[in-house]
């Protein structure tokens, strides 16, 4: 795939929660967008980290020691092997 994501356009072609969709790649990785409300489960990944850009509300990104806000137009990366539980109340 060459050429720009519309990511406000690849949301606005779904609405359920927590079912990400993948809108393009890089080296090896997918490129994902979803949309979240409530509690997601603890998990952790063992074999890569996890990015996070916020485009609208805020997500509060559960750590076992700290809870992190991240707002729009913020980044929050969760390092390998490092438990987290994202969360938006909106």
């Amino acid at each position: 795939m060459t050429g720009k994501i519309n990511l406000a356009d690849k949301l606005s072609q779904f609405d359920g929660h927590w079912q990400p969709r993948v809108v393009g790649a890089f080296n090896g990785h997918d490129l994902m967008v979803v949309k979240f409300q409530g509690q997601f489960p603890w998990h952790a990944h063992a074999d890569t980290d996890d990015f996070f850009l916020v485009l609208k509300g805020e997500m509060i990104m559960r750590l076992r020691d700290s809870d992190v806000t991240v707002g729009p137009g913020e980044v929050f990366v969760v390092p390998k092997g490092v438990e987290h539980a994202p969360y938006a109340e909106h």
